[in-house]
């Protein structure tokens, strides 16, 4: 009797510590596939990683965070309770253009500098002395 009580005990360990390595390794692959997706995220058509705040700059020709790299530029109007949606301007390197990325636009544009040193493309301007978007002439975005 006493080689059954003590034979059961054992295949119970067994069974126990067999079931625990188990479930410790279906574990392992849940949280691996759990990383794999937080860490990866949604990639636009450029490979810019939008869960980051990636988007392209044409200018740059590459994947950039525009809110750390650009010049914030916020609406001159705003309404109480809403939230303010700034746009933002990019210059190269060498200062002869601009990349203006603006709220609710798919695209960018491409401001050019102009002889007395501001940077305009059809409706667009940007007044660096005043830190201005006028978009048709009107002041619509100013820096802080």
């Amino acid at each position: 009797m006493r080689k059954v009580v003590l034979l059961s005990i054992g295949i119970f360990a067994l069974t126990a510590c067999n079931n625990q390595k188990s479930n410790s390794s279906e574990n392992k692959e849940e949280q691996t596939v759990t990383e794999q997706s937080a860490v990866g995220g949604d990639k636009d058509e450029h490979g810019c990683l939008t869960a980051a705040g990636e988007t392209w700059s044409q200018l740059k020709q590459s994947c950039i965070q525009i809110f750390n790299v650009g010049q914030r530029l916020n609406p001159i109007e705003t309404k109480d309770g809403e939230a303010v949606i700034s746009a933002f301007v990019l210059f190269n390197d060498d200062k002869s253009e601009a990349e203006l990325f603006l709220p609710n636009t798919q695209s960018n544009t491409i401001l050019k500098i102009t002889d007395n040193q501001n940077y305009e493309s059809g409706e667009y301007k940007f007044d660096v002395n005043e830190s201005t978007l006028y978009i048709n002439n009107e002041k619509k975005y100013k820096a802080e």
